[in-house]
């Protein structure tokens, strides 16, 4: 679950973007060097993720914010990495939202699948016997509640991250995450964006939750290659048909918008 309340409005995350339209040549994009920062599972997934699904838990602790009671679960010093948030969190319906804790690797595998690079790894595992989704704890991470808004990069980092930004507002319509709320987007300090909790994911609606003003190229022509097929492929063991389906239906209304754009 997020590290800030649910109720930070989907509007805070408005930002003037400065990014090229699909078809876009990549040239014309700034893409400065990232530092790993956080991000230290990109050149370890196998690695982490046989840790995250094995290793011994010493510690399992409560997080005292979202709703579902996400826990801390610590594990030895000496490891790949050191925490990852549990979430046992049963498909089904909460307070009126459908959340499931396959969601979370669902999205997770799609992450790997579009080269987007900013879900952490996340696992089935079983611990005191139940079943959830060990996610990686990402640090050193910040929120942008926590930082009391969207930030703002220093000038050599803007682009950089403005990029990043528009393709977290697009992955975000394309697996229709009902809760973008300021606690569940992360910077560390090499301005890499992290986006995290997503057990409310995967919904067979057709609302897109941001606003499409700017589009990344590249992200747009992954997603485009996406069929029905490569979705059971990758993501057939924690999604239904109906949530696979619905992530073409966005992407199709996804399409309508960015034509409009175009024009």
């Amino acid at each position: 679950m997020s590290r800030g309340s649910r109720k930070i409005p989907t509007a805070a995350l408005a930002l003037v973007l400065f990014v090229g339209l699909a078809g876009a040549r990549p040239s014309l994009i700034a893409q400065a060097p990232a530092s790993p920062g956080a991000k230290i599972w990109i050149d370890r997934r196998p690695a982490i993720e046989e840790y995250l699904r094995t290793a011994d838990v010493v510690k399992l602790e409560k997080i005292n914010v979202g709703v579902t009671g996400p826990r801390r679960a610590h594990m030895a010093p000496g490891g790949p990495v050191d925490m990852f948030t549990w979430k046992p969190i049963a498909p089904g319906r909460y307070k009126g939202y459908w959340e499931s804790y396959k969601s979370e690797i669902a999205a997770y595998e799609l992450d790997k699948l579009l080269a987007l690079d900013m879900f952490p790894p996340a696992v089935e595992r079983e611990l005191e016997g139940e079943l959830g989704a060990a996610v990686m704890w990402a640090s050193p991470t910040k929120s942008f509640k926590q930082l009391g808004g969207v930030p703002r990069p220093p000038p050599a980092q803007l682009d950089r991250w403005n990029r990043q930004v528009v393709r977290a507002k697009m992955i975000d319509n394309l697996i229709a995450n009902t809760d973008p709320n300021l606690g569940n987007w992360l910077v560390d300090p090499a301005w890499n964006l992290i986006l995290i909790d997503h057990t409310r994911a995967f919904t067979g609606t057709k609302d897109l939750y941001h606003q499409l003003t700017q589009v990344d190229g590249e992200l747009w022509e992954r997603m485009k290659a996406l069929d029905e097929a490569k979705l059971k492929g990758a993501l057939g063991g924690w999604l239904d048909e109906q949530a696979i389906r619905g992530m073409l239906v966005r992407r199709d209304k996804m399409q309508t918008v960015i034509d409009k754009l175009r024009k």
